[in-house]
């Protein structure tokens, strides 16, 4: 279950310092939609590339659907944006980045 991995995700990054500086937070958006940001400073992810990723969305970020999705690391913080169905794939997203080995 996709929380359960974000759960462990957070935890290994909890090392009685991180976590009062860093986190995971996620929110709604007024398009609606979702919002989330993770912090990779300290993190083994924090120079690890990812690759944008970038759903029904035109080149000034513009929605060309009521579907559409935005995921890209941005000065240390993963950034995950997304229609009202999109959280479950935002997290999913990001997990399967943070849990492969780069290969």
């Amino acid at each position: 279950m996709v929380l359960d991995r974000l759960q462990r995700w957070y935890h290994d990054q909890c090392d009685e310092d991180w976590e009062h500086q860093y986190g995971v937070k996620i929110d709604t958006l007024d398009n609606p939609g979702w919002s989330v940001n993770i912090d990779l400073i300290g993190t083994s992810l924090e120079t690890k590339p990812f690759a944008e990723l970038r759903e029904n969305l035109d080149d000034d970020d513009c929605q060309q659907s009521d579907r559409w999705m935005h995921c890209r690391v941005a000065n240390k913080v993963w950034i995950g944006f997304g229609d009202e169905t999109k959280l479950e794939r935002l997290l999913k997203t990001f997990l399967s980045w943070a849990e492969s080995d780069g290969s």
